[in-house]
């Protein structure tokens, strides 16, 4: 609803209105005044107004004219229930904002500390592309260093580390603990590989080669939340070395 269009249609009304019974006040005080006429911008508006305020309140806007009623009157309840529906137009996104359920919000401080460590200084200078450039480095690093593993790029590092085949020479794989046997583990396994590895390609490289990218606060904050989650992957899982020949 465009609630932008009701408020400056009602408010135009209500002035039509409001001028209209002021004559009819003047007129009632001089006892040889001429009643005065409608305004013809009056009638028109009035058919819109009890439209916007049907769709704000159904039936407020159905104000009838009652047996015996002289037309101030009639104006009155008229110009009474615009008001009201005014009033809901003009608070309309506060009220609902008000009314919205309460949602969690992430505290940076909390995500894991591979993550928000590094981007913290650059955040504390509003450096967000280069906050989240640091913290995707960090966890690189991080993955290499537990898998002992400095020969490849991070997406590929990604993509083998929790790859489901076995552990080969020179390849240990990241094992997120539980039954391997169960489908929710192999699950597990794929949807983590190819979520760590999108995350390095569709956050650190843009991150690393945009000269300036237009991220705002919350984009930042959930791409840095989106790292802290594999930060946690890694260091939940164990190294998976492949067996040795002899064995």
């Amino acid at each position: 609803m465009d609630h932008a269009f009701a408020v400056d249609k009602l408010t135009s009304f209500l002035s039509l209105v409001g001028g209209y019974l002021y004559e009819v006040e003047l007129a009632s005080k001089d006892i040889g005044a001429e009643w005065p006429d409608w305004p013809e911008k009056l009638v028109v508006q009035e058919a819109v107004a009890r439209q916007i305020v049907n769709a704000y309140s159904p039936g407020l806007g159905d104000v009838d004219r009652e047996d015996g009623e002289n037309e101030a009157t009639y104006w009155y309840r008229v110009r009474t229930a615009a008001a009201q529906a005014l009033g809901m137009a003009s608070s309309a996104e506060e009220v609902a904002a008000f009314l919205r359920p309460a949602s969690p919000a992430i505290a940076a401080d909390s995500l894991h500390p591979w993550v928000w460590e590094p981007a913290a200084p650059l955040w504390a200078a509003e450096a967000r592309q280069d906050a989240v450039l640091a913290a995707a480095r960090t966890l690189n690093r991080r993955l290499q260093q537990k898998l002992e593993r400095h020969d490849i790029g991070e997406t590929d590092l990604c993509m083998q580390a929790f790859d489901v085949k076995e552990a080969q020479p020179g390849k240990p794989r990241l094992r997120f603990p539980g039954d391997r046997n169960m489908a929710t583990w192999r699950a597990r396994q794929e949807g983590a590989k190819y979520f760590a590895a999108g995350a390095f390609l569709a956050i650190r490289n843009v991150a690393a080669h945009e000269e300036a990218v237009d991220w705002s606060r919350q984009d930042a904050l959930e791409h840095l939340a989106a790292l802290s989650v594999i930060a946690r992957w890694i260091e939940e899982c164990t190294t998976e070395q492949a067996p040795s020949p002899n064995q």
